[in-house]
């Protein structure tokens, strides 16, 4: 999300539709990107004719699309439209147990005046759902401490995946941290153990996203006719023989189960994610079957000014299958975080523009100019595009090599063959073997 500068005498503000609210409602954008303006204040804005989607008048419900351009009345607007006479909703504190308050407490790894980070542990929820009772939304109050604002969550993490994860302490703080995870200014590493060993060790994955039909939205899958776009980079930090591989993952956008997804499309699922990988995610040898992605490192530009650069340590059954697999932890800290594969806001905005252009064409029922479906020959069986990794000689490296994806699949850039080894080429140790191995 962009502001521009107002379109009239009367301030009104100007914001593009980033790619990542793409087919969201118009009030859950307010929720995302300007919280202090309530629904109430949005309906009228709606009514009186003062909200704009690429012009034309716009409600509440009606769902934007990446590149449009907002117009909203300025902030004043907010506070004049309020209603003074109906009396402030004071949301009670909640009580939290001792062992509630010292299990939020004990998770805080970074605290300033604007912000917590929090390292999650495995199994916790980061918010309530169907039968959650237990999650971190729900022990925020135990971070409150002598603010009037109770914390606010600004993104979140799987149940099972552990880490970093950043808390706002105040209203600016979560308006100003919401821009920056939509804008793709904040910067999250993550390390992961997959199965196998990826042909490429420093590649892109770009595979759209959508939730898969029949699982009541909590699965999802690749599915390039009406998923949204999904891109994630993946080093190889490090092998265990050709059976399993420690990577470093950073996604470049935020779609659910984004790492999960994209890694078991390519054919390495995460080690203990049976959810995408099936049975064949897990490994022998004692490797813990529980989850090895963990978000370990986060890093964002404060509301005050520098940065917030946070490492989370890892949870004890990942540290355990690093060291049964022979790995050093420091190898996976020595790796630089560079800008060189994060796309510039001109490439979002074109990318995002050109995904929203081929979904309304596609709703319309128009059929694109290109990628026209050839009819198949008589007596070709009939199914789905394969998502996974090639039956045989594994995917095919090099710059554009398709990992096991659709004819206009996804590209795998800036391509390098993993050694069997150590990743690096020539001249290092050989394949490791240990009980991590089958």
């Amino acid at each position: 999300m962009t502001a521009g500068k107002s379109d009239s005498d009367m301030g009104f503000r100007e914001f593009n539709v980033g790619f990542d609210d793409d087919g969201i409602r118009l009030d859950r954008w307010f929720k995302r990107h300007l919280p202090e303006t309530s629904y109430t204040t949005v309906a009228m804005w709606a009514r009186t004719g003062q909200l704009r989607v690429d012009g034309a008048r716009a409600t509440p419900g009606d769902r934007i699309a990446a590149g449009q351009m907002l117009r909203v009345p300025p902030p004043e607007a907010d506070k004049a439209t309020a209603d003074v006479d109906k009396p402030k909703r004071v949301r009670e504190r909640v009580i939290l147990s001792d062992e509630e308050t010292e299990l939020a407490q004990g998770m805080v790894i970074h605290k300033d005046f604007q912000a917590f980070v929090l390292n999650k542990p495995p199994g916790l929820a980061t918010q309530g759902g169907t039968k959650t009772t237990q999650h971190v939304d729900g022990l925020l109050d135990a971070l409150q401490y002598d603010n009037e604002g109770r914390p606010k969550l600004v993104h979140r993490l799987d149940k099972d995946t552990s880490g970093a994860l950043l808390v706002a302490r105040t209203s600016r703080a979560a308006a100003f941290f919401a821009k920056a995870f939509s804008g793709r200014t904040a910067r999250k590493v993550y390390w992961a153990l997959v199965v196998d060993v990826p042909s490429i060790e420093d590649g892109m994955i770009e595979l759209p996203i959508a939730k898969q039909p029949g699982t009541g939205g909590e699965k999802m899958h690749v599915d390039e006719a009406e998923g949204a776009p999904a891109r994630t980079r993946y080093r190889v930090i490090e092998l265990a023989g050709n059976r399993a591989a420690w990577v470093e993952l950073q996604p470049f956008t935020g779609r659910t189960h984004q790492l999960r997804v994209h890694m078991a499309a390519i054919g390495h699922p995460i080690v203990g994610d049976g959810k995408y990988g099936g049975a064949a995610a897990f490994l022998t040898g004692g490797i813990s079957r529980k989850m090895h992605l963990h978000a370990r490192r986060i890093k964002v530009d404060h509301p005050d000014g520098g940065s917030i650069d946070v490492t989370a340590e890892l949870p004890t059954h990942f540290a355990e299958s690093l060291k049964q697999l022979g790995f050093e932890e420091k190898l996976g800290d020595d790796l630089v975080l560079d800008e060189k594969t994060a796309p510039t806001r001109e490439q979002m905005k074109s990318r995002a523009k050109a995904h929203a252009k081929s979904v309304r064409k596609e709703r319309k029922g128009e059929r694109r100019g290109r990628g026209v479906v050839e009819e198949k020959k008589p007596g070709a069986k009939p199914g789905a595009p394969r998502t996974g990794a090639p039956k045989t000689g594994g995917p095919r490296t090099g710059a554009g090599s398709k990992f096991g994806a659709p004819r206009s699949g996804p590209r795998v850039e800036g391509a390098k063959p993993a050694g069997r080894g150590r990743p690096g080429g020539a001249g290092k140790p050989g394949p490791r073997s240990g009980p991590g191995t089958r």
